[in-house]
This record gives C-alpha cells, structure tokens and sequence, in this order.
C-alpha cells in the first residue's frame, strides 16, 4: 500500500510541476496519460460534452492505446446512455466502474452500434467526470483489467480530474484565443509537454507497418540517443538493440502483429555514445478498414535503473540458503534462486515454462492455494513434502503485483521430530483400535468363510504377514477351513492329514496347547528335519502357530506366515495369542452356523423341483441363487404343471421372511398349488385356496403368487398375482412388455376374489417370471430393477429369436420348414434351451453380479410359449341323439387317417365312443368332439352338464359300469376339468415321435 500512495504522490507533484503554456489538449493528454499509468490500464478516454440540453451527447475527443477496431464503439455516447461507464459518471457526477460490455446490445434506435471489438470480454472501465462551472461538461475514462481499482487509485483518478478542470479553467493559451477552433480539435505541441516527459524519461513513437516509417518524439529520441537528422527507418531502431535481446524482440513483435494484441517487451539497447541500457516498449496495433495491422503507436520508458535495482536483489536472493521462485499472473516461472533449481529443475530448462508442467504440479493442494494465496492479495504458509527428495519444507506464499513468490524453507527435522511422536502414539491408539475391529468383525462373522475373511482383513496386514492358514479338528483328522497366500500343493499335502501323527508342528501346537514362533527358515528346518522341504513348499520364512482352544478343548490350529525371517517381539506374541481366542470363539459358533445352514439348504432344495417338465406348450429353464448374506433360508419356489388340453401351469411365490419355518410354509405352498393345479381350476381360485391355506398358519404369514396358464390352442395367457412383481414378455419382434397394472395383495392379507389378466401372447413369446430377489435391494428400488431387466432383454432381442436354418431337402433344394424331429432335444429345442439358458446367466449376472452380496433368494423362470398350428386341432359338434357315437367315431376315423396316425384309429374310435357315449346317458344338451395332436394325441367331448363322472366297480351281472374302466385301460391318462359352459371329459394317447406335431 505504502508502494502505491507514494507512486500516486509523485505522479501528482509532477502534474502540478507542469508549466502553465500547455494547450487544453495536452493537459488532457498529459493527465490521461498519468491515469492510465498509475491504473495500470489497457487505454485511456476523455469524452467532452456536446449538444442542447436534453439531447446531450458525449463525443470522443482524446483516446490513448485503444485498438482502432474498438475506437468507434466509443466516438459518440448519449448521456442518457446509463449502462456506460463515462454517461453514468457524468450523468451522476462521480466515480463509475463497471464492464465495458454492459449496455452494448443494441437497444431501441441503436441498431448497428459498433461491438468492443477487439477489446477483451473481461475489460472494465473507471470513469470520473470532468466539472465545468454549473455541471460536468465531460468525463475522464482509463480501461483496465477485470480488477476494481483501489481506494487510493479511484482517489488518484478524481485528483487527476481536478487538477485537468483546474487546468482547463485557465485562461486560454495562445492558441486557444480568437477564432482558433475548439481545443479538442487542435493539434498536439508543444515543448512545456516534451520537457515533462523527458523528466520522466517517456518517449513516444509511430512505426508504419507497410511503409517502414518509424518516427520518435523528442523524448524518445533523448532516451534512446538517437540524432535528430535520424533516419526514419524501422532499421535505425533495429540497429541499438542488442544482439542477444533482439530474437526475443522480434518474437513480440510478430506476435503482437499476429494476433492484433498489445506489444510490450523489455530490452537493452547500445546508444550511440556507447552506453547500454534497459527500456521497456508498450504500444498499440492500429488496424485498416479490413482488420488488417497498417500502425503501431506506443511508448518507451527507460528502465535502466530499476532493473539495476532488481539484479542487486535477484543477486542477494539466488544465493540465499532458502529456496526462492517467482510466477507471473499467468503462473509461468519468471525468477528462481540457486537452492530453487534443486527442486524446479535448471533455469536454462524451466523459466518461462508453466510452474505447474514440472514437480509442483505434483504436490497434492498446492495448485489450489497459491491460487487462493494469489487471490487473497494476503501471505500464506503451510507444510509440504516436496516430491523430488521427499524433504518437507514450510512455504510461504507472498502475492505481488506482477504475480506469487514463493520462499521454502526445509522443515524436514522438525516433522521427523513431529513424526515419531505421533507414531508412538498412534501405535498404542491403533492397537486398541484394531483389537476393537476385529472383535467386532468377528462377532458379525457369521460363516467359517466370513471368519477367514476377518483375520485375513484384520490380522494380516498389521502384522506384515502373507500367509494365513486355519485347520479345522473334525473326527481326528485336520481339514484347511480357509487359507490365504498358500500355493495348491501345499495346501493339498496338509488337508485332511491325522491331528496327532501326521505333521510334528501341527502335532506339538495341538498336543501342548501352546503356540509355536519359528523365525527362519534354517530354524523351522533344525526343529524339524521330516518337514525340511515345506518352507520351499510353501514359500515362507516365518511362521506363529496358535491352537484354536474352545472351553479348554482344541478345535484346530491358526497359522500366520512372512515371506521373509521375522523376531517376534514379547508384544507381538502376546497380541497374537490373545488374538487367537478370539479367533476360535468365533470359528466355534461359525461352525455351529454352517451345519445348521447346510441342513437348511439341503431342505429347501428338497422342496423345489429336481428337474422341470418338458411339455410340447413351454420350453423353459430356471436359475435359482440363495441369499448370499443373511442366516436363514429364503422361501422362493416356482413350478412348471402340464395341465391337460395341452395347457401349462406357470408358477412363481416367494413366502416372506427367512428360516426353516418359511422354507416348510414353501414346501405346503407348492404341494398345494400342484392338488389345485390338478383340480383344473382358472388361476383367481387358485390363489384364492393358497389365500386361505396362508390364512391358517397365523396372522403373521404371508407369500407372494403369481399363477399363470398358457393354452397352446388359443395363444391365451391367463395369470393372477398376489403382491408378486409383475411378469415380462418379450414378443418375437422384440419388444418387451411389462405388465402394468397392480397386483392384488399378498397371500395372507386380504380376501378374495383374486383378478385375473388375459393376455393373447404370439407363438415364439417369451413370459420372464422372477422373485424380488431379482430387481430389489438395499441400493435399488423395484421399479428402476425392472427397468433394468426390460434393458437387457431389449438389448438382446437380436438372439433370442434366432432360428435354426431349415434343413435342406434331400434333391439339394430349401425346404423352408422345420421338419418335427427337429425339434426334439437334439436339434432346434436344444438350441432354443440353450438361448434360454444364456438369457438366464446374462439377466442374474446384469442384475447380480458375482461380488455383490444378497439379502434375498432370486428365483427366475424364463418360458417360451409355443402355439399350437391350426392344423393339429379338429372340432365337430354332436347331435344330442344316440347318432351322435357314430357320427363321433367317422369323425376320429377321418381325422387320424388325414394326420396318418392309423395305428391310434381304432383305440381313439373307442374312446371317443365311450365318453361320447356318456355323455348321451348321463349328461344333457348339445355336446362336442376335439381333437389335438401335440405332444399326444388327445381326445376331448365337452357338454353343458356339470356332475363329474367317476369309475364305478361293476358287478359280474351289471350290464353297464365298465366304460371309464375301459377309457383308463386304454388311454396313458384322462380326467375331467370345468368349463364356462359345463365340462370337459378329455383322454391323451402317446403318438410316434415322428408324428407329433411340429
């Protein structure tokens, strides 16, 4: 701060040196000139007020370093025009700084206002007004970076404008008198302006890019040295600079040609009287009416001694024992210290490169502070460890003008003072904290595998060791419960080897109780010469063998392993043996935990089906995943049911909760379904019987159902659920629906009756039937699992109605049909179960990855449904007569001859007489004959009636009675199931497999 008033003072004592004799124009000049200067700004404007009043304008009459593709944005202002800074700061009568883009989209009757031009979208502007005898009669502008201006130099700038209207308030110079034009339109002069910018050893000069001009003020000229019968030639301004600084000239020179930006460059030049010294150029590239450079205008200002003064300092601080750099604004390293280029690298390699392409950008948080440091304008330090000779160092940050210095100082003993404290503390703290971990850890262990896992996470690594190694004592012989860091081999030699006899380590830790601490090799070889060749075996160097003691009795032995010799000290054995109870307290329980586990899955697995039903309607195939965390057995179940008609039975439930209770209430539930399944009941009453089966075992019972039957004749999908998710199908042109409405609550909690939804489902359509286990979890809710099982079945849709090319006929032409025994396991079925099959593994794989644990069983049942051709079915309608048998059997007789199935004629004429038969005697109304080959040839007579029929024993002397007897003597299996219009008496029949229906 002290800097800056004192700069701003001397700049004010110098204006109010200047002589009286100067033109208005140059007392404007030379206070823009001052402002800019002192701002540190880009350009300077003055605007003079002009016009009558209410329409006032602001014109442009003095401008310094302002691109000519920005002047014109700038000529005329109105002073209504609020939203610009000079307007405002007239119009208000004070300081103004705002954006220079604020207003410039063109408003009402301003269309076409020139743009900013080449100025920066960050530009600011500070304007002061300039005060005439009864109101501001103009305003004084300095453009500047994004950075408000100070306090002092906001005052600064209101001093130069009063000392400018104290100025212009004078009587007028000579030139200003009688008829002379206004002042802003005079030319420049004057010698009282030149002798004060020699004072300040400021010249001026204009290079004419095309023509080579190069012109220089007086002041110039003096600074430089050059004669006033100079040549105006580009060449003579070349010829003082010096040789090593002229690439680096040149080079902004181009640039600033180039890009159409300000020059400025620092150099030395060698004045004709012989003497050499530093200036520094600034100038602006003024641009013709196409964008196109034509003049450069700048200034030089000696800097000779100034940079003197920074050498002496850059001398003292390069060889300072502290490491000592400098960045500019644009964080390339402009200054470092000899004890800095042990960390940055040689000047010669990273001056001017970004501090940040070398080891400091390395440094974790560094970035971000020193630009925090930059932006605070306040010192900061703090510890780093530097990454090139892992030294700390204590640096501190210092922002300046022009960028940061950053000094560092080595600190390296004090952290390692600090360090070893610390860790000595943090050794007894991480200790107890460890003991904690582990005690909690193993009291959440559930299995012998979670056990293993524990000590592996929180035992090892404390200790440094590689292997770990836990034997199990079961019917005397020791088996390796878990094992880390240990090759095959070596686990094969010990696994199941005698607990007393066969291994003299294991043998002493068992028999004594005591644990064993070998630290080498040499030293496991010397107390054992039979084991010589196991520390090759096993690739280890040390080992600590603990027994596993439980209430006195061993239960097994724990073995820690190095890769390298190791001395246990008296703590570490000591923690070791404590850890070792604990260890086998929790081996203990989990071995409690996995018998009981194995005896549960080995239960629920009896209960779900060993191996699904293959009818000719579904091929389907199910994957079923326990519960991969937890304690109990899930309830999950599902079925396949060949029902008759060719029908199938489609069911998946999942009992709530988790045990042997829920896996028996599974098991009720199933055998249930399949009594239910057999009785031919529509899928609302089904659910409605398990309704009340949940009912009876207490208020605290409830399951999910979803029942489905598919009817292969009309392509007729009729489910019901109960607080089951819903299913998805997959048509053949690969669209995935998911079934929308919401299902009826859970078996359990509420009461019937159940609805039903029919679904009309294309041949070749897939049902994908799953649990909750499938799509819900702790991190994901139904619906967005849902959502990702439709993803990935839409993603597959390509191959999973990819069909087998047809087989070619024996001429050598396409058949374009699949022949029937094609689709037995051996050919398109098996290729069909395959898909499935993968379909299968990509669903629970995308939905269950193999490192993801589950709290819940998944079941899924993925079914394609296959419709049976119109031309395997045949219906007649029957006469309600006694003609009707007759007429029944020339139906079955025409129809098997027409499929060539002749063999089954007369069985099936039989049968269809019989129940046709039946029905005439015992039942009323029109009754109806069908037909169907599928998978077997069935027989169906259908009648208004609703009395059951049933196999009667037959007397010797009874006439009658003996026909169902006949029907179930000569069909593989019949039965009778209800129907909207009264029953269905049906028979099925096994046909050649070359004959079943394609």
């Amino acid at each position: 701060m002290r800097r800056s008033r004192s700069r701003g003072e001397e700049r004010l004592s110098l204006l109010s040196a200047v002589g009286a004799a100067l033109t208005n124009r140059e007392v404007l000049q030379h206070a823009l000139d001052q402002a800019v200067s002192e701002l540190g700004g880009i350009a300077g404007l003055v605007h003079w007020s002009c016009g009558p009043a209410g329409r006032r304008t602001l014109r442009l009459v003095l401008a310094s370093g302002l691109p000519l593709a920005a002047l014109r944005a700038w000529e005329e202002i109105r002073e209504d025009e609020a939203p610009l800074a000079p307007a405002r700061a007239v119009r208000d009568g004070r300081f103004v700084w705002m954006p220079a883009a604020a207003g410039r989209a063109p408003g009402p009757g301003q269309a076409g206002r020139p743009s900013l031009g080449a100025l920066s979208a960050s530009t600011t502007v500070a304007s002061v007004p300039l005060a005439g005898p009864d109101r501001p009669v103009g305003a004084l502008s300095v453009l500047t970076g994004p950075r408000k201006p100070t306090g002092e130099q906001a005052g600064f700038l209101r001093a130069v404008a009063h000392w400018a209207e104290r100025r212009l308030s004078r009587p007028a110079a000579a030139s200003d008198a009688g008829e002379a034009p206004p002042w802003w339109q005079q030319r420049p002069g004057g010698s009282v302006l030149q002798q004060s910018l020699e004072a300040v050893k400021v010249g001026s000069w204009e290079w004419g890019v095309h023509t080579g001009e190069m012109r220089w003020d007086r002041a110039g000229r003096t600074l430089l040295g050059i004669p006033e019968d100079y040549q105006r030639r580009i060449e003579s301004w070349i010829d003082l600079i010096l040789p090593e600084d002229m690439p680096r000239v040149m080079a902004a020179t181009e640039k600033s040609l180039r890009e159409r930006s300000v020059y400025e460059v620092e150099y030395r030049v060698r004045r004709p009287d012989g003497t050499t010294g530093w200036v520094l150029s600034r100038a602006h590239v003024e641009l013709d009416e196409s964008g196109e450079p034509v003049r450069m205008v700048g200034k030089v200002w000696d800097t000779t001694e100034s940079r003197m003064a920074r050498e002496s300092v850059g001398q003292a601080l390069r060889f300072m024992s502290d490491a000592f750099f400098a960045v500019n604004r644009d964080w390339r390293i402009t200054f470092l210290n000899v004890e800095a280029e042990r960390l940055l690298g040689p000047a010669t390699k990273v001056l001017g490169r970004p501090l940040w392409d070398g080891p400091a950008g390395t440094v974790p948080g560094l970035e971000d502070r020193c630009r925090a440091a930059a932006d605070d304008d306040r010192p900061a330090g703090f510890d780093i460890r530097w990454p090139t000779d892992g030294r700390w160092y204590h640096i501190r940050l210092v922002s300046v003008p022009d960028g940061l210095t950053a000094y560092l100082t080595d600190v390296t003993n004090r952290h390692t003072r600090a360090a070893r404290r610390a860790e000595a503390e943090r050794a007894g703290a991480e200790q107890s904290a460890r003991i904690g971990e582990l005690t909690n850890a193993l009291a959440d262990a559930v299995t012998t595998r979670d056990v293993v896992d524990v000590v592996a996470t929180h035992v090892l690594p404390p200790f440094g060791a590689s292997g770990l190694l836990i034997l199990g004592l079961e019917s005397g012989r020791l088996n390796v419960m878990g094992s880390v860091g240990y090759p095959r081999p070596f686990l094969r030699s010990v696994d199941g080897i005698p607990a007393f006899e066969g291994y003299r380590l294991l043998n002493d830790v068992l028999g004594s109780r005591r644990p064993r601490f070998i630290s080498s090799a040499e030293e496991y070889e010397a107390l054992f010469p039979d084991l010589a060749g196991n520390p090759a075996i096993a690739g280890k160097n040390a080992w600590a063998v603990l027994p596993l003691t439980v209430s006195g009795n061993a239960i097994g032995t724990i073995s820690l392993s190095f890769d390298a010799p190791r001395r246990f000290s008296a703590d570490e054995r000591a923690l070791l043996i404590a850890l070792s109870g604990m260890v086998a307290q929790a081996l203990a329980r989990a071995r409690l935990y996995d018998t009981e586990h194995a005896r549960a899955q080995a239960l629920q697995r009896g209960l779900l089906p060993r191996a699904l039903p293959t009818p000719a309607a579904v091929t389907s195939t199910v994957r079923y995943l326990p519960a991969s965390s937890g304690t109990g057995v899930g309830g999950d179940w599902y079925d396949v049911i060949p029902l008759s008609g060719e029908r199938v039975a489609l069911v998946i439930g999942d009992v709530m909760g988790h045990g042997l209770a829920e896996a028996a209430t599974m098991g009720r539930l199933r055998t249930a379904v399949h009594t239910l399944a057999n009785l031919e009941l529509p899928p609302d009453e089904v659910l409605a019987h398990l309704n009340e089966v949940v009912g009876d075992l207490g208020e605290d019972s409830f399951a999910t159902c979803l029942y489905a039957v598919y009817d292969p004749v009309s392509r007729l999908c009729s489910l019901a659920r109960a607080g089951h998710p819903p299913p998805l199908v997959v048509r053949p042109d690969g669209g995935v629906q998911c079934l929308d409405p919401a299902p009826d609550p859970p078996l359990g909690a509420t009461e019937p009756p159940f609805s039903t939804v029919d679904l009309r489902l294309p041949d070749g359509s897939l049902l994908v039937l799953y649990t909750d286990g499938l799509v819900e979890s702790a991190a994901r809710d139904i619906d967005t699992g849902i959502a990702e099982c439709v993803r990935v079945l839409t993603s597959e849709r390509g191959r999973l109605f990819t069909r087998p090319a047809p087989p070619p006929h024996p001429d050598g032409t396409e058949t374009g049909e699949v022949e029937p025994d094609r689709m037995e396991p051996d050919g398109t079925e098996r290729a069909d179960r395959d898909r499935l099959d993968r379909l299968c593994d990509l669903l629970v794989g995308a939905m269950l990855p193999a490192q993801q644990l589950t709290a819940d069983d998944t079941a899924l049942l993925i079914a394609r449904l296959h419709g049976l051709p119109s031309g395997n079915i045949a219906g007649w309608p029957l006469p309600e007569a006694p003609m009707a048998a007759p007429l029944a059997r020339a139906h079955v007789r025409d129809q098997l001859r027409a499929w060539g199935l002749d063999d089954l004629v007369v069985t099936t004429e039989l049968l269809a007489d019989e129940l046709v038969a039946n029905v005439v005697r015992h039942a009323r109304g029109p009754s109806h004959l069908r037909l169907i080959r599928g998978g077997a040839l069935i027989c169906e007579v259908s009648d208004t009636a609703a009395t059951t029929p049933r196999i009667r024993r037959a007397a010797e002397t009874d006439e009658g009675g003996r026909g169902l007897q006949l029907v179930s003597a000569l069909s593989q299996r019949w039965g009778t199931r209800y129907t909207a219009e009264g029953k269905c008496i049906w028979t099925e029949q096994p046909i050649p497999r070359a004959h079943a229906a394609s």
